[in-house]
């Protein structure tokens, strides 16, 4: 009788190496994955986020180090391992005549499930209204939905996500956003890898920053945030405050034009707002606080 697997951890990567040739693919990268946690795995193009990927789908073998999904190992692949994991690619493939319920029940026939696995994974993503919709008749937004069912169809424990969001307009994010957080709040276990840093901060309960192969941060947004230890930005029009006032105010930092706003750079920013709301009124003022995708540029030193 196989034991049932009940360690904390979903995923477990211990030291992993890959290389190509010179090129160090991933180089020394150790963290893990709590059951039930939403991970965020960032960093530029070639920082080696598809290579660990595809390492924990048990698609590339590491040349040294550990990987552990689900207390077993992905490689050599295992039928059983892929059966409780659903993966989401950015070239999803789909049976583009059938229609979403038809395309569903033919994935779910696969798994050896019924059709009611289908019809249960296209309300989940929010597709119930376009069950006879021919797949290759579905929008940008909801053909992303298709392939995040087709990940749910087998109710697996644990989600690989690669830039589900990639592509769509902002409404269209946002509306996925949702679908993302009730799979969340279902406990399931999900990795994720976004180029969208304000989709990481908003959704991941931890993220680890890539780059050249290795992971240079992980912590949750908020703390990544604030170890930047960034100065506030207080805006205020231009035409209701000069530079040259704003810099005589106590605490500001720096001052400048940009935009038609006059931007002032705090590290107290409470007293700097009531200072300036004495000036120009609090209608006038916006601030400004550093975000992940400041945290993301000082560890990467990349253009986003």
């Amino acid at each position: 009788m196989t034991a049932v697997d009940t360690a904390p951890e979903a995923v477990v990567i211990d030291d992993v190496h890959k290389r190509y040739g010179p090129v160090r693919a991933v180089d020394g990268v150790s963290f893990t994955v709590h059951r039930g946690e939403f991970f965020g795995i960032l960093g530029p193009n070639g920082a080696g986020k598809t290579t660990l990927i595809e390492m924990v789908e048990g698609l590339r073998r590491a040349d040294s180090g550990g990987v552990r999904v689900l207390g077993a190992s992905p490689w050599p692949r295992d039928t059983a391992l892929l059966s409780r994991m659903g993966v989401q690619t950015q070239a999803s493939a789909f049976f583009t005549r059938l229609t979403a319920l038809e395309h569903l029940e033919t994935v779910a026939v696969l798994y050896g499930l019924g059709p009611e696995a289908a019809v249960r994974a296209l309300d989940l993503v929010g597709l119930s209204a376009q069950p006879r919709t021919r797949v290759d008749n579905l929008s940008g937004g909801q053909r992303q939905r298709l392939a995040i069912a087709t990940a749910l169809v087998h109710d697996p424990e644990l989600i690989m996500l690669d830039e589900p969001t990639a592509a769509l307009d902002p409404e269209a994010r946002r509306s996925l956003w949702n679908v993302l957080r009730e799979l969340k709040r279902e406990g399931r276990t999900i990795v994720h890898t976004t180029h969208h840093l304000d989709e990481a901060e908003a959704l991941c309960d931890r993220v680890a920053i890539m780059s050249a192969g290795k992971v240079v941060a992980l912590d949750t947004p908020a703390n990544l945030v604030r170890s930047l230890k960034a100065p506030t930005r207080v805006l205020v029009p231009a035409d209701r405050i000069t530079v040259e006032r704003a810099r005589a105010i106590e605490g500001v930092d720096r001052a400048e034009v940009e935009g038609g706003e006059v931007v002032m750079e705090t590290r107290v920013a409470g007293q700097v707002i009531v200072a300036v709301n004495d000036i120009a009124g609090p209608d006038a003022v916006q601030t400004r606080t550093a975000t992940l995708e400041d945290a993301y540029l000082a560890l990467t030193g990349s253009e986003h």
